[in-house]
């Protein structure tokens, strides 16, 4: 049947994730710019903010309550489903969204707290990514923290079935 993806694989998905969520806020957001004019008051920065966290969280939960899948996931052959292996509920994929953020959340508030701009900011989100990342290492299925926490796991699916050439007609 299926097993548990390497750790390697699920960080590559999450970066294709990334690039594609990029895409997915695209049109939300120009209309938001277009709407804001384009402001950068603080108001409408958090607008911003929020706006990004409700349209991705849409996305999200959408894909992996649908087929367990979003588009990265079944590029690289993984699927979503409870601890038990069924279907993943809307419930449960709004937890695990939420949990999901803790991949960044406490870098963001680090950063926030010690002024840190830019590349410092930055550098503090890459060091929470890997010590999040390190939280699967704590499991003996290998499953990120988020996903225990969340009654979630991935899995990984079989390669595809290559299909056939037809024999030439003689």
């Amino acid at each position: 049947m299926s097993n548990n993806p390497t750790i390697k694989r699920r960080l590559i998905s999450m970066v294709y994730e990334t690039l594609l969520g990029f895409a997915v806020l695209f049109l939300p957001f120009l209309i938001f710019e277009i709407a804001s004019g384009g402001s950068h008051t603080p108001l409408v920065e958090h607008m911003r903010q929020a706006l990004a966290f409700l349209v991705l969280g849409a996305y999200f939960i959408h894909q992996w309550t649908r087929e367990g899948q979003t588009l990265a996931m079944r590029t690289w052959r993984l699927k979503l489903v409870t601890a038990s292996g069924g279907p993943v509920t809307p419930r449960v994929a709004a937890v695990r969204y939420l949990l999901s953020w803790m991949w960044i959340l406490p870098a963001l508030l680090i950063s926030l707290a010690a002024d840190l701009h830019r590349w410092q900011a930055l550098g503090a989100i890459l060091v929470g990514i890997v010590a999040w990342s390190l939280t699967a290492f704590f499991d003996k299925e290998r499953q990120f923290l988020h996903d225990k926490l969340a009654g979630t796991r991935l899995l990984q699916l079989p390669p595809l079935q290559k299909k056939k050439k037809a024999a030439p007609a003689a």
